[in-house]
């Protein structure tokens, strides 16, 4: 089976996790980096999600999953051993037409989630189409050495820097020229050791005499708030 690669927006959107182990604690933190508004299906609950059920960031029903627990579900995630309870759960979806991810039984899924590194709004993930999820968390590992928490700055200059590129009236080929001259290779580096001076003068350099300054007040916000000297 192949799989469409998709990025869905979660924010403020009802998710399900059926299962309250430690499996199901990866998939709650998972959802909620995305501002999910998630519901734990289970009788009992690891520490951690105990500690965010106390806190407030989740809701927990403290029971086992019932049909029609899924009634305004976005999205849900079974994350339970138990065979009757996958089945029930992946009936029900199915009469929704509800997105489903059951754990660890891609037969049963209509989507499944990749080995994924994120650094802020940089995500980068690998799937094998559910055939080898070990080979998909080699191949993770090997891209977080890769790409370090300096990307997740980089994110978010480029990002800040992008809407006064698109707003400035220029061809969209020059757009393009700008865009890929903005991306030195050397960047990361830049950010990962501090070099702010040379950070800031490349991005003078490039994009000064056409689109003006307006942006350099919110990149060096952006350089403030990371400590970027």
């Amino acid at each position: 089976m192949s799989f469409y690669p998709v990025c869905l927006d979660l924010e403020a959107k009802h998710c399900v996790v059926v299962g309250g182990g430690k499996v199901a604690e990866r998939k709650v933190l998972g959802l909620l980096s995305c501002a999910a508004q998630v519901a734990v299906v289970s009788p009992e609950l690891t520490e951690e999600l105990q500690r965010l059920h106390t806190e407030g960031d989740i809701e927990w029903l403290s029971r086992e999953y019932r049909p029609g627990d899924l009634e305004q579900a976005f999205l849900v995630i079974a994350a339970t051993d138990d065979e009757e309870t996958q089945k029930q759960v992946f009936e029900e979806a199915a009469g929704r037409n509800l997105l489903l991810n059951v754990a660890d039984v891609p037969q049963r899924c209509n989507f499944i989630l990749p080995a994924t590194v994120r650094q802020g709004d940089l995500a980068v993930s690998v799937s094998t189409a559910g055939k080898s999820p070990a080979l998909a968390r080699k191949i993770r590992m090997e891209l977080e050495k890769r790409y370090g928490p300096e990307y997740s700055l980089l994110v978010k200059i480029l990002g800040a820097v992008r809407p006064e590129v698109l707003a400035s009236g220029l061809e969209q080929s020059e757009n393009e020229r700008l865009f890929k001259k903005l991306l030195h290779d050397d960047m990361p580096e830049w950010i990962r050791n501090g070099n702010r001076d040379r950070l800031e003068t490349h991005l003078l350099e490039v994009l000064g005499d056409r689109i003006g300054n307006d942006w350099l007040p919110v990149v060096r916000s952006l350089l403030d708030a990371e400590k970027l000297n």
